[in-house]
């Protein structure tokens, strides 16, 4: 236990708080149903939670550096667990998407952590182990999770994949305590309140409009109002980060272009790869009328290529540049997207597979490059503020796809059904329609929407894999071997200045 107790207590956080990335995806229809909620209801279900931990990731990291690592992390995990208690009791879709914010503040304490701990707790081959492990949870919880999902919505049903959270929690919690030693970075940092309050500003206004665009449009007054607030509080961030003295992300390291072609692409990815997976999760329950479970296990093909080729991947392409494994996986998720281009009306799951596959290779693929890129573009002191970053950037991406692509679902289904109609269908409101128009119609829209959201999708990675392509020429990584599971904290974690 004294040995691999705090690995232990670790990896149940880092578990936990991601499959809460996932798994409420195939529970989205009876959500819905449940509590009477709307398209942008359920968007904001996906984004409450992405864009809080991506907002707050790298103002917590600061913190818990000044406050004591392991305390941050007990305070998220404490966070994390009542705000999935609130997700379970949720009356209303506003409740649930307030709670699904507070988890997401909780799970940005707790990840923002994992690694420094990691890191000050092992050291020379037990780091490696302990942070190849912690790796290997990481993506076993974001593939279990659409299945975990499905299992739970099926079973006791959809308040329960929040519950579950709770005796994880508990164990978590008491383990951390009990194992896990306190450690601070360098003295002397200070926490950056204004970069922090200033990001997740623009990044919040910046999604709000995004998902106000699809019910409202993109020239309203009010999408525009919020574009705009996005816009100022980005340069107010910029101003606070250039004149601090300890920042949470230096403005001048996207000069680098390593540096912005890394970044591009672990935003562009996450989008990409997964923002529509939840309305496509709606289409195979409510249209063709798959259970939870068989819907869930739709994405199994995405999960078993991603695995399989990071596996074979991290032996068979060591060494490889990291421009040529993230670039050439943006472009493979690309392809996969463009293969999902071609539902019909008379589509079945079965479409999905030969894309699914090919998102799955592209992610096997990047993934594990992503964070090794983005810390040898930077100097070995910058390596901490490097990994939170491509940590934040990834979940931005994730959060600003999921609202884009509604958007464009809605839009393209308003070509054939009526505005309020296209909100009904995309939000999983098919059976309450079938009354009204023809089941051909009802599958042509959704359909038709699908594949204008996987071109869109598709768009995105290539343009991105062709950028990294082109930016990221940096020698390679000082350390070759780096993986996702290395991402934020190596040797240089404890010199770095900032998360």
């Amino acid at each position: 236990m004294r040995t691999w107790g705090p690995l232990t207590a670790v990896c149940l956080g880092t578990f936990m708080l991601l499959l809460d990335v996932t798994i409420a995806i195939v529970a989205l229809p009876d959500m819905a149903r449940a509590l009477d909620a709307s398209l942008s209801d359920l968007q904001w279900v996906m984004d409450g939670y992405a864009l809080a931990l991506a907002a707050l990731l790298l103002g917590v990291g600061a913190a818990a550096d000044v406050l004591g690592r392991r305390r941050v992390h007990v305070v998220g995990i404490v966070v994390f667990a009542v705000a999935s208690l609130l997700c379970g009791l949720a009356s209303g879709p506003q409740m649930l998407v307030a709670a699904r914010a507070v988890q997401g503040l909780g799970a940005a304490a707790m990840f923002a952590t994992t690694l420094p701990l990691l890191g000050s707790v092992y050291r020379g081959r037990q780091r490696s182990v302990a942070l190849g492990v912690w790796g290997a949870v990481s993506g076993a919880a974001a593939a279990v999770g659409p299945v975990l999902g499905g299992v739970l919505t099926d079973g006791p049903g959809w308040r329960w994949i929040f519950y579950v959270n709770l005796p994880v929690s508990v164990a978590a919690f008491w383990l951390t305590l009990r194992v896990v030693p306190e450690s601070r970075g360098p003295r002397g940092r200070r926490v950056d309140w204004a970069g922090t309050v200033t990001f997740a500003a623009s990044a919040g206004a910046l999604t709000y409009g995004a998902v106000r665009a699809g019910t409202h449009g993109w020239t309203e007054s009010g999408t525009l109002v919020s574009f705009v607030l996005a816009a100022v509080a980005l340069v107010c961030f910029v101003v606070v980060e250039r004149r601090g003295a300890d920042p949470l992300l230096d403005p001048r390291l996207f000069l680098k272009p390593a540096f912005a072609g890394v970044m591009v692409g672990a935003f562009a990815f996450n989008a990409a790869a997964f923002g529509a997976l939840a309305y496509t999760s709606i289409w195979l329950q409510t249209v063709l009328g798959m259970s939870p479970v068989r819907g869930g296990a739709v994405f199994l093909w995405l999960s078993v290529a991603s695995f399989v080729v990071a596996a074979a991947g991290g032996r068979l392409l060591h060494g490889v540049p990291a421009r040529f494994t993230v670039g050439g996986g943006l472009l493979l998720t690309g392809a996969g997207q463009f293969c999902m281009a071609g539902l019909d009306a008379g589509s079945t799951a079965g479409a999905l597979v030969p894309g699914l596959v090919l998102v799955g290779i592209g992610t096997g693929l990047a993934l594990p490059a992503i964070a090794g890129a983005a810390l040898a573009a930077v100097e070995p002191e910058r390596a901490g503020m490097a990994g939170g970053a491509v940590n934040t950037f990834r979940q931005l991406g994730y959060a600003l796809g999921v609202a884009v692509f509604g958007t464009v679902l809605t839009s393209d289904m308003r070509g054939t059904l009526p505005h309020d109609a296209a909100h009904a269908l995309a939000g999983g409101a098919t059976g309450a329609l079938r009354g009204t128009f023809p089941e051909h119609t009802l599958r042509s829209a959704f359909t038709s929407g699908l594949d204008t959201v996987a071109v869109t999708a598709g768009l995105v990675a290539t343009v991105a894999g062709i950028l990294v392509l082109a930016l990221v020429r940096a020698p390679r990584a000082r350390r070759t071997d780096v993986t996702e599971s290395t991402v934020p904290t190596l040797e240089e974690e404890e010199a770095a200045p900032r998360h």
